[in-house]
């Protein structure tokens, strides 16, 4: 497995431990009987801020996730993995493991530093496979 592939992989579990952060407050702020149901309406009360900003943080890594996932399948079926796209790789999977309590947090403007980070790290991922 590539180097890529192996920080695509903690990502990926990454996300599944963000769900959970985010499931186990929420379970206890909405109640149950909202979470496990059909969600037609509104819950009765909002999210905690902190709470909501994990939902946040989540959606965001989901959309990051998509496009670090295509930045590894090019650098991977390329042959194109290197050491500079092994280290943007996990530079993408350490900023991603930071900006959670950072946003969690309301780190400003260290959340979206984090987030540049790994924005950043995926883009040359990319233009690495296209050189």
């Amino acid at each position: 497995m590539t180097p890529e592939l192996t920080a695509l992989a903690l990502a990926i579990l990454l996300q599944a431990v963000q769900l959970i952060l985010l499931a186990i407050p929420a379970n206890m702020e909405l109640g149950a009987n909202y979470t496990a149901g059909p969600r037609d309406t509104p819950p009765d009360r909002p999210l905690s801020p902190r709470t909501a900003r994990l939902q946040r943080a989540l959606n965001n890594h989901f959309e990051a996730l998509i496009l670090f996932t295509a930045a590894t399948a090019l650098v991977t079926l390329s042959g194109q993995s290197s050491l500079f796209t092994a280290i943007c790789a996990f530079a993408y999977l350490g900023a991603r493991i930071l900006y959670i309590p950072a946003y969690a947090l309301g780190w400003s403007p260290g959340r979206s530093i984090l987030w540049g980070v790994g924005f950043l790290a995926t883009l040359l991922m990319t233009l690495a496979a296209l050189l």
